[in-house]
Parts: structure tokens; sequence; C-alpha cells
């Protein structure tokens, strides 16, 4: 949209709203002092983010947190809610049911339209606030915050399966719709059902491509194109109705043609339990992948350069004690429109450890996950770790328990100290503040200090206070009939803030 003239406060507002975090500039004139006119950091007054539907399991029983951190300059006004997305798409198949025509139990018939429902209204910001359901008709959730609500808004929903394809503990943050989203770790394996979801939070609707890239390239699938996803609701998509491949590794890529969505692939195995599959950060040539259990018995990294050219990175785990090459996976080639897929074994050997990925010559955009085994036998769940942005000025993490919570924080490069505060429990207990020193090219585990008199869940803030850029996440652990189940989420910089440009800087120059 374009914008003319605008005042300060209007058009960071405009702008905020549309994402939920903005960053605008102005061009510096010659001979301008740009330090004197530093943009200044202030709290987005809207944001929104979208939830996909959490399982089509009768034995699956879903948690959801709402967090806000308390954020200086926000003022007293405003509200988060997340509803329903309205029941106008096609209905994902039951686990076990057929998965050849990715239409579902209805034969894809549209469901009534109803009103949307409230699910959750926080009171406050600094106080967690949680729902569950039950079943597999729970529907994907829309959301909004505004006010002193949206800076750093987050939810996590977390699902338990006792059984059957994908059981286990899955669980994944709640997105803000985008237009373009990277998934490596995929796969139309004859043991895994994937899908991706796709979540269209506005009134019109929204067109999207699915493009699959495998160990050859990218695999030919006309039905992926042009998908569209009604106002409102959301659109669970099988990846083997995109293609009549097998494929044990793929990259997913959803393009989102116009409007918007929020995209999440959800994972599931028969034999290896399940779990939620979050977009990697855009493609870039170094990434670090944090957070991979010591206890991990398989870890496969899974990545693919979106362009032609070939890449070739260094391979390194930030272990407590530094950085050391993995023997045997000194260096990945990836070329360039084609997945690769490493299996690195038990890499941790028992000990905390980030996978961190810098190129050996000239910089290639990649983009990366990893999938990460705990167990063995009959007895073992997965979980996946995409690449993701630092910590930043702020991350935020929901639904974590006076127990099963650890958090992995990593400084590749220099020496980090951060702050780590657990919030007041969703039912009563007193926030309390830790910090930490990461040293250089290490990874800390961290088990997160818990408010005082803690009832019910708690959220966890990391901020950065001084040195250089720190990666974390965060890993949720139960144990379900002997199979140590866990979901890990990473915790990119919430966004709570943006930056402004002082006030007798020209606006009418930005353009969105």
């Amino acid at each position: 949209m374009n914008r003319t003239t605008l005042s300060l406060i209007a058009g960071a507002t405009a702008l905020a709203a549309v994402t939920g975090f903005a960053a605008l500039s102005a061009p510096d004139a010659p001979g301008t002092d740009t330090a004197a006119k530093a943009a200044a950091q202030l709290p987005v007054e809207r944001t929104s983010l979208l939830c996909p539907a959490p399982s089509t399991s009768d034995l699956a029983e879903t948690s959801y947190t709402s967090f806000t951190p308390v954020t200086k300059g926000t003022g007293s006004g405003g509200k988060a809610e997340l509803r329903e997305a309205e029941e106008e798409s096609v209905d994902a198949p039951a686990d076990g049911e057929d998965k050849g025509d990715g239409k579902g139990k209805d034969g894809g018939k549209s469901g009534e339209d109803k009103p949307a429902k409230p699910v959750l209204t926080p009171k406050e910001p600094g106080k967690p606030v949680t729902g569950d359901s039950s079943g597999g008709d729970a529907p994907a959730l829309v959301g909004t915050a505004d006010g002193r609500f949206a800076p750093g808004w987050t939810v996590q929903e977390t699902t338990e399966v006792a059984a059957g394809t994908g059981r286990g503990l899955q669980g994944v943050n709640c997105t803000a719709p985008d237009t373009d989203f990277w998934f490596p770790g995929a796969s139309t394996d004859a043991d895994r059902t994937d899908y991706v979801h796709l979540t269209n939070p506005d009134d019109s609707a929204a067109v999207v491509d699915i493009e699959l890239y495998g160990k050859d390239g990218a695999l030919k699938s006309a039905v992926g194109e042009g998908i569209t996803v009604p106002p409102h609701s959301s659109e669970p998509v099988l990846l083997s109705t995109l293609t009549g491949e097998r494929q044990t590794n793929l990259t997913v890529h959803v393009n989102v043609r116009s409007g918007r969505v929020g995209a999440a692939v959800q994972a599931l195995d028969d034999k290896l339990g399940g779990d939620w599959l979050a977009a990697s950060t855009d493609p870039s040539g170094s990434l670090v992948l944090p957070g991979i259990p010591k206890d991990a018995t398989s870890v496969r990294l899974i990545a693919l350069t979106p362009g032609d050219a070939d890449a070739d990175l260094k391979v390194r785990l930030a272990s407590p004690s530094g950085l050391i090459t993995p023997a045997g996976h000194e260096t990945v080639h990836v070329k360039g429109g084609m997945t690769a897929a490493v299996d690195l074994g038990d890499v941790t050997r028992g000990e905390a450890g980030s996978l961190v990925l810098t190129p050996t010559d000239r910089s290639v955009p990649v983009v990366a996950a990893l999938r990460v085994v705990r167990g063995k036998g009959d007895k073992q769940e997965t979980a996946f770790i995409p690449a993701t942005r630092p910590v930043g000025t702020r991350a935020t993490s929901a639904d974590n328990s006076g127990k099963g919570s650890t958090l992995s924080l990593t400084a590749p490069g220099a020496a980090a100290t951060v702050k780590v505060t657990a919030s007041a429990g969703s039912e009563g207990g007193t926030p309390v503040s830790k910090t930490y020193t990461i040293k250089a090219g290490t990874t800390q585990d961290i088990e997160p200090p818990a408010p005082g008199g803690l009832k019910g869940t708690y959220a966890l803030t990391v901020e950065t206070v001084s040195g250089g850029p720190v990666y974390g996440a965060r890993t949720l652990t139960a144990s379900e009939d002997g199979v140590p189940a866990f979901t890990v989420q990473t915790l990119p910089d919430d966004r709570g803030t943006v930056a402004v440009p002082e006030a007798d800087e020209d606006l009418s120059v930005l353009q969105r």
C-alpha cells in the first residue's frame, strides 16, 4: 500500500498492524548525522497469530497457553483474543484412514458456517492464560492482540496423543501470517503422513503454491499450484496427494500468490511418533539450529539451497566446552535446488549441543532443519529443530511447568550475557529472574528458573543483556508408556518492538 505523508505514530501503527512488526527507515541525506537520528524502539500496537488444527486423533489432548510479556511504554488499553477459524475448509483425514485422496472423512464437503467462538482471552500481560480441548475435532485458531497485549504475544499449542500414527508429544508456536515459508525435513515415505496446514486470517481468499524438492530436485506436481484457502479458514494439505513419488527427505516451499497465511507442517510417523515442523528462518549463508537434546539417539540434518548454485557448508557442534567438528561430517555439499540429508547419529554424545552451519567458501543462501530422535527400538519419539533467528532483544516461550522444561542457549560467536525471567504462573506464583553468561562457541542447557509458589504453567522470556548473538530453544518432555516423548520450539526474537525514525524525517518515502 502507498502512504503519503504520515504522522510518526500513525505511520508506525499502520505498518505494525499489517505484520505485527515493521522496521521503518528513511534514506539519509548526504552529510546528515545518522547517529543523532537513530531510530527509537517502540512497542508494536497490533499483531496476529494463527494456530493450526492440532490433531485428528480421538485420543488427542491439547492445551493452549497465551502469554504477553510486560513491555514498557504500552499504556493500559488493548486486548488479545483467540477464536476458532470458521469451518469453511476441507477436513483432514483421520489417523489411520485413507491417505490417498486428500479429501478427509467427509469426501471434501465443507462444514456449515458458524460464529467463531472465543477460546482464550488473557486478562493482563505478565500472566499466562490456558485452555484445552480433547479429541480430533479441535479447529484451527485465529488470534489478534492490540495495545499492551501485542508486544511479544506468544501462543503455544501442545498436544499429547496416546497411541496411533504420530503418538507422543506434539508442540508448535502459533505463527504470524506471511507469504513465504520453507520446511526442510518433510517426507512422503510410506511410514510418514505429513500435512501442510494453511490458515487464512483475512476477509478474502488466499491463493497458495506448494512446491516439493527431493534429492534430485523439484518434484512435478500440478496439484500443488493455485490452492485456494477461503477467508477465515484452515486447509490441511496431505503431501502424498501432491506427488506420486516416495521421498524420505523433502523440502516444502509454501509460496503465497495472493493474500497471506500461517503455515506449519505436521509430520506423523507410524513408528517414530511425530511433531510439528516449523518453518526454517529465511535462506541464509550461515545458520544455527539450537537445542539438540543431550540424550538424542539420532540426528539428521536436512538442507536445501533454493537457487541454482551449490552450497558447501562447514558443520560444527557448539558443545558445552566449545565448537567441535563431528568426525566424518566435517562438511556437507548441497546441490542447487536439491534436498540433501546427512545422518549425524548421536552427535551430542550425552552433552548439550547446537548445530552451526557456515560457508566453507562463498556464501550461498540455505534453509535447514534437524530431525531428532530420542529412545530406542519401539520406544522412540521424533521432534524437529529448524534453523532460527537469534533471541535478539527478547524471545518468549509459553507453556512451561515445574518439571519437563529445558532451556538451551548457544552463543556461536562472541560470549553473551542473557537475563531469563520466569513469569507468574497461570494459577498463581511470583515472577523471578536470573542472569546467565554463555561462553563463546558453547551451548548451555539450563533448568529454567521457576516462579515462587508456582501454580499452573508459566512463561519464559530471554533477553540479551550484552555480547554477541544468542540462539535458543525450549524442550518439553513427558513420559508416555515408556516412550521419551518430547517437542522442541526455537526462540527467535518475539518482534515486540518496532524501529521508528524521528518525527522530523519524511515518512512519505515509505511504501508497503
